[in-house]
């Protein structure tokens, strides 16, 4: 046993300095990227936000929305072949946009090879909870053999050293991000997890030290955290809570005392696996939280407020594009971030009072 002394940061610990800068306006922005991928040799071109493959906001509904902004998404597993032959029917260049997403069960690796063979994503995301296994890598080595030429998300790590491992197991993208999100319950369960900034900003490294990239997957409660995701080294964000409850996703809907809410749920929690698996198995403990998050309508308008934040911070730091945000950003160690004396729940009192 030993214990790290050095302080770990999260995105509540930090603020982004502002600096002098000679732009205009934040329409003088420019939120695109274009990467070339280490492994796959492919080249793309979109703003660098991706919808999570949760079941319920990794939707194909989801996908059109985003694709219109050039952004990403990872469809679910759990989406079957005459799903994604609806989809790309409707639009052969919404493919891009999304990634398959695929386990490291044998039935995942039957179903990606199924949708592969008449889809042609250029994406592969292979997601589990804990990429520290040998079986993990294994899998990230055989699906780069398998598919030399489609680009890999590989993940979930927090660490600098696992991050280097995938990369030269096959990866061009390393998810990063273990216990931020906001329905994981894994810190809870399990004890184990890694502050996500400081996880970005340690695996940003190495992973760009190898010719690789990094996904930044979890712990985003607004758009400033995104911005400052992307200013302490993400090459991609991940979203899963900031785009519940929209109408492209398929949560359940709910009405209480005359307003509508959806179900959001951890992938891996218990209402999930009953969901997908009919069971939990015995070996296992739910690591999800089941919640019902107000209906927030159609995911348009959040994409415009979350652009229009990255705009903003890049104008504050003088990065006219956000691929210059890293590199114009110093970040400021905080005790406190916002002044919450008139936070929903103390304006809803005052309400009330009056």
């Amino acid at each position: 046993m030993r214990i790290e002394q050095e302080i770990k940061l999260d995105f509540k610990d930090v603020l982004i300095r502002p600096k002098r800068s000679t732009l205009q306006t934040r329409a003088d922005v420019d939120l695109t990227r274009e990467y070339n991928f280490k492994h796959s040799k492919f080249s793309w071109k979109g703003i660098p936000i991706i919808a999570s493959n949760m079941d319920h906001v990794g939707t194909f509904a989801m996908a059109k929305s985003l694709a219109k902004h050039q952004l990403l998404t990872a469809i679910d597993k759990f989406a079957s072949l005459s799903e994604w032959k609806r989809f790309y029917a409707g639009d052969q260049q919404l493919c891009n946009y999304c990634l398959a997403t695929t386990g490291i069960k044998k039935e995942d690796d039957e179903l990606l090879e199924r949708i592969l063979d008449v889809i042609p994503t250029p994406f592969i995301c292979i997601d589990v909870a804990n990429g520290y296994t040998q079986r993990f890598v294994d899998c990230v080595m055989a699906l780069r053999k398998k598919y030399p030429n489609k680009t890999l998300v590989a993940g979930n790590v927090v660490t600098a050293e696992m991050a280097e491992e995938l990369v030269l197991a096959g990866a061009d993208i390393v998810k990063v991000g273990i216990g931020p999100g906001s329905v994981c319950t894994t810190r809870l369960k399990t004890g184990v997890g890694y502050p996500q900034l400081s996880a970005i900003i340690e695996c940003a490294d190495a992973v760009h030290g190898l010719g690789g990239h990094l996904c930044a997957d979890g712990g985003c409660a607004a758009p400033g955290d995104i911005a400052k995701a992307f200013a302490a080294g993400s090459d991609f964000v991940m979203l899963g809570g900031m785009l519940a409850g929209h109408e492209e996703c398929l949560g359940e809907k709910i009405q209480e005392n005359g307003q509508w809410f959806m179900r959001f749920y951890g992938m891996s929690s218990r209402e999930a696996m009953m969901k997908h698996y009919g069971r939990i198995n015995p070996y296992r403990a739910s690591e999800g939280r089941s919640v019902n998050i107000p209906y927030r309508g159609k995911v348009e308008y959040t994409i415009l407020d979350i652009l229009g934040g990255l705009r903003s911070t890049c104008t504050y730091v003088g990065a006219q594009r956000l691929k210059e945000l890293s590199k114009r950003t110093t970040f400021l160690r905080v005790t406190q971030q916002l002044n919450e004396v008139f936070s929903a729940f103390q304006v809803s009192e005052l309400i009330s009072e009056s």
